[in-house]
């Protein structure tokens, strides 16, 4: 391309050139012979007028003086009266220029060498082809300049789109200084921030799928080892068995709300939901774990509450801080539910340590962990919380105490407040 770009700008170039150096030698040829002609006339007239003059004075043409006043040139007078005068040499038929002056009595004739005339004439169009060249060569240094300021962006464009399509999604925040490239820079940086989005998007959901499958799996590991546990005992059996399919069914929404979180679908999905519900099935699932480790878990706070959220995303939250607690916090937990005209509250406490003061701050932030564990959970949990219309928040550090605030729905039956345990 720049080789075409560079013989495309030449021939423009020399084209011009030519149209304008062709005319302007024609030009300078034409006024230089018609300088000459115009003087040699003059130098004619004068000499018909100063023989006129010594006419009729009755005096004597004196050649001598006409030769004189008239170097290089050769000069012939008629006239009626005198003999006819020639003065100087006559020069070659091919290199002569003549003009006459005529009048009543006679006329001057002046003849003249074309040789300096020529001599002038290759000067001046020596001259035109010297600024011709000079044209040119400005003109092949202003082609390569402007083809290398155009073929290098275009280089440098298609490199960048070529690491885009090799997944290195960087923006090269290249300027060229020419507006139509400087455009398809801009719009191939934004295409690399669109490209780095969704490929952060992918991996985090791979890790976010990872992480929230885990909690699933673990209870359903937890029903097969009760299940294991109570092979004797058949009814038990039967119970564990439905607990387990409940926990496969759990994983396969927790799988479908990953999903529709992936693709930005849950604010559309949430609808009221029956929080009572959502809490005793998730008491239910993590109570075995909790009793292993010596720990209870307590439900208090008013019944029959109504909030708009998904099911799957809420459950996924209360697995999340029930399995933060049983991890890092201590002695029984506690969730509490209350409602104002605004929101659904539910908090999660325990009797534990609470959050370290370094991470107070930044305990929702990605990656971050007060000790064993990935530091997605609390990070994943809000995410669910807010693409709900609600939000998740730390309300005290120590004893650690979480509250998700879901939107209200309104009364719906009758509430009252009770303290239970797992039912």
């Amino acid at each position: 391309m720049r080789r075409r770009l560079l013989s495309s700008m030449l021939l423009v170039a020399v084209i011009a050139v030519l149209l304008l150096g062709v005319p302007l030698g024609v030009v300078v040829v034409r006024l230089i012979n018609d300088e000459a002609a115009q003087e040699l006339n003059a130098e004619a007239t004068r000499v018909l007028i100063s023989v006129e003059y010594a006419i009729s004075q009755e005096q004597p043409v004196d050649p001598k003086q006409l030769a004189s006043n008239y170097p290089n040139r050769y000069i012939q007078v008629a006239f009626r009266g005198i003999a006819p005068i020639a003065v100087g040499t006559e020069p070659p038929a091919n290199r002569s220029l003549t003009e006459d002056a005529r009048s009543e009595n006679g006329v001057v004739r002046v003849t003249r060498d074309t040789a300096q005339i020529d001599h002038e004439i290759r000067a001046r169009l020596l001259l035109t082809i010297a600024l011709a060249v000079a044209a040119l060569g400005v003109a092949i240094g202003l082609a390569v300049v402007t083809s290398r300021r155009l073929s290098l962006p275009l280089l440098d464009l298609a490199k960048i789109a070529e690491r885009l399509g090799s997944g290195d999604a960087r923006p090269s925040r290249h300027r060229y200084g020419i507006p139509e490239l400087d455009r398809v820079a801009e719009v191939l940086d934004r295409s690399a921030i669109r490209i780095s989005e969704l490929l952060g998007r992918e991996r985090e959901f791979a890790t976010d799928a990872s992480h929230q499958l885990r909690t699933p799996l673990t209870g359903l590991t937890m029903r097969l080892e009760e299940i294991v546990a109570a092979a004797a005992e058949p009814a038990i059996v039967r119970e564990e068995g439905e607990a387990a399919i409940l926990q496969a069914e759990r994983l396969t929404a927790v799988i479908d709300e990953l999903l529709a979180a992936a693709r930005r679908q849950r604010h559309s999905q949430a609808e009221p939901i029956d929080i009572d519900e959502v809490l005793i099935q998730q008491i239910g699932e993590w109570e075995p774990a909790f009793r292993r480790s010596q720990r209870s878990i307590e439900l208090v706070g008013t019944r029959g509450l109504l909030a708009l959220a998904t099911t799957g995303g809420l459950s996924q939250v209360v697995a999340t801080l029930l399995d933060n607690s049983l991890q890092h916090g201590g002695g029984a937990v506690r969730i509490s539910t209350t409602s104002s005209d605004k929101s659904i509250v539910i908090e999660v406490s325990d009797q534990g340590p609470g959050v370290p003061e370094k991470i107070r701050n930044r305990v929702f932030e990605r990656n971050v962990t007060g000790g064993r564990g990935t530091g997605l959970g609390l990070t994943l949990a809000r995410s669910l919380v807010v693409a709900d219309g609600g939000r998740l928040e730390l309300v005290k550090p120590r004893p650690a105490t979480f509250a998700v605030f879901l939107r209200q729905v309104g009364e719906n039956g009758r509430r009252h407040r009770v303290v239970s345990g797992p039912a």
